[in-house]
């Protein structure tokens, strides 16, 4: 058997056998109320380690780990749009907004300080501490919400309103930091404002060229090609021809200066508007689950052990201004519009940082040190998925409390 056809097989059945054990993950740490990405990261851990008793780790198996998470990352985030409501959010944009400042603006100003002040690090790692502190996982509370039949109160709807412009705000500021890297291109001691400013035109042109091709696409062109392949095919089908086009927007969006999960983002949130598109969803969820755990699989790989203690320091000061950047930023301005049992709720369901931090994250891993440390990456995946999994659990007895 050459080698090449041996490879091959070698990584069938590694992907094989990590399909399976992501599955039996889901299952278990769904049953016990852990979100599942905490089981995709230590599944990566896990591989990385045994890794480095027994090398079969190759760069060809890498690659194609980071080939699948990459469809991962798309997958997550065409999800993320799939499910905004953009016009509702509109619609709510006044009665959330106040909420919505205060949460990002404590959130993104605390991990700057923090990280520049008391951790010392460099501008453009603070830059990325910040922005990635910012993001709230609406996926991980608005479960807990649902699991306790509160998601329909008008607490529920005040937080799908604002954890989803939260994401909305954190992956504009993420395409314009992203757009800003390569005019950095490694100079740690840059002054940001100039950078800024400079960055700003072409960035708004690469926003108003990319948007106008989705807007005309998917409002002359995405309901009459649906409706074609309904007839065509029966399900899933129409839903594969979504992720696809979904899949070529995302590559064009790289392919012209954005990331590949910005443009997978705008693909969700222009087939939102398509009530047949978003009934789709559900059999786009196999797709999700099948891509999706690789991008947390793929994280964890990465993460160096020999780090970990000297991230132990780093870890606590971060999760320390996590926790309090989202429960100072919400609760405060929620105190003014509601009581203080619903803004306590709002605060510790805004907690969870896990999709939208970990891309930013990752890509601050891909451009080198100077961007993100192995033990800064470390230190923010590690509070990720500590928030992921305590918010949960500080929720539950809070939100039977509150129904009760």
């Amino acid at each position: 058997m050459i080698e090449a056809e041996r490879l091959l097989l070698f990584l069938v059945l590694l992907v094989g056998v990590t399909i399976i054990i992501s599955i039996l993950l889901k299952a278990g740490l769904e049953r016990i109320g852990i979100p599942p990405l905490v089981g995709y990261l230590l599944l990566g851990v896990t591989l990385g380690l045994l890794n480095s008793q027994v090398y079969f780790l190759s760069p060809s198996v890498r690659e194609v780990y980071a080939f699948l998470a990459e469809l991962g990352i798309i997958s997550l985030l065409f999800r993320v749009g799939l499910e905004s409501n953009f016009e509702g959010l509109i619609r709510q944009l006044p009665h959330a907004s106040f909420i919505l400042l205060g949460n990002l603006s404590c959130s993104g100003i605390l991990g700057f300080w923090a990280a520049s002040k008391i951790l010392q690090l460099e501008l453009i790692p603070s830059l990325f501490i910040s922005i990635a502190l910012m993001a709230t996982s609406v996926g991980i509370s608005v479960s807990v919400w649902r699991e306790a039949e509160a998601l329909n109160t008008d607490n529920g709807e005040l937080l799908i309103d604002i954890a989803e412009m939260d994401d909305i705000a954190a992956i504009a500021l993420m395409s314009l930091f992203f757009a800003m890297i390569p005019v950095l291109n490694g100079d740690v001691e840059a002054s940001i404002m100039p950078v800024f400013l400079r960055t700003l035109s072409p960035f708004l042109l690469k926003v108003i060229i990319f948007s106008t091709f989705c807007l005309i696409l998917f409002r002359y062109l995405e309901q009459p090609m649906t409706r074609w392949f309904e007839k065509l095919e029966p399900a899933p089908d129409p839903m594969l021809m979504v992720a696809g086009t979904a899949f070529i927007i995302a590559a064009l969006a790289g392919l012209i200066g954005f990331s590949v999960a910005v443009g997978a983002f705008f693909a969700g949130l222009a087939f939102s508007r398509d009530p047949d598109a978003v009934n789709f969803d559900a059999s786009f969820g196999t797709l999700y689950d099948f891509f999706v755990p690789f991008f947390f699989i793929y994280i964890g790989l990465q993460l160096e052990i020999k780090s970990v203690d000297a991230s132990l320091y780093l870890v606590i000061v971060l999760l320390t201004v996590a926790v309090l950047g989202k429960v100072i930023g919400t609760g405060l301005p929620a105190v003014l519009t509601t009581d203080k049992a619903s803004a306590l709720l709002l605060s510790i369901s805004m907690i969870p940082r896990a999709e939208i931090a970990m891309v930013i994250m990752a890509r601050g891993r891909q451009l080198g040190d100077w961007a993100v440390s192995p033990q800064t990456f470390t230190s923010m995946i590690i509070v990720s998925a500590i928030t992921c999994t305590v918010a949960p659990l500080l929720l539950r007895p809070l939100l039977q409390k509150t129904i009760n």
